[in-house]
């Protein structure tokens, strides 16, 4: 990814974060990213693409994250990434169903979530569906740290044991 579409992306999710989808404008988008808005139409056309992109690109850091990974500590690692993302954080207090439309069982995202989710955590699509879920209800619910490591703990035997 280029130097320039990088920092677009840096500055969208810094104005999701602070203005929540719905209020964010491609202008914000655009502000935050220290760039004139036309620099910002040359890579996106719509605020939705500029969503969609965004998401892409957490969702490979997060697959990053996890790669390599033993399934318990790689799901660790996720809820507490999921837990405190600033994004997710404001699109669950101010706009959860945004939130639940983007990562709705069915949808695109959800699609290509747990089938990174059936790749890094070596398992099945059962598998993926449940933790997938499982993570989504971190974004809703965080919980305490220690709660978390302790269900991943939970999930990733279950998943080792079903594999």
């Amino acid at each position: 990814m280029n130097r320039t579409r990088a920092e677009l992306l840096a500055g969208a999710a810094e104005a999701f974060a602070a203005q929540g989808l719905r209020r964010a404008t491609m202008q914000s988008v655009a502000a935050a990213a220290g760039v004139a808005k036309a620099t910002l139409y040359n890579y996106f056309r719509t605020k939705d693409e500029v969503a969609r992109a965004l998401l892409g690109v957490e969702l490979q850091r997060l697959t990053d994250l996890a790669a390599g990974l033993p399934p318990a500590e790689g799901l660790a690692g996720l809820a507490d990434e999921l837990a405190t993302h600033p994004v997710l954080r404001r699109l669950a207090a101010a706009e959860p169903d945004r939130l639940v439309a983007l990562l709705a069982p069915g949808e695109p995202a959800w699609a290509e979530l747990t089938g990174r989710l059936a790749a890094v955590l070596g398992t099945d699509d059962d598998g993926a569906q449940l933790a997938g879920r499982w993570l989504l209800g971190v974004v809703l619910q965080p919980g305490l740290t220690t709660q978390r490591r302790r269900q991943a703990a939970l999930l990733g035997q279950l998943l080792g044991a079903a594999g």
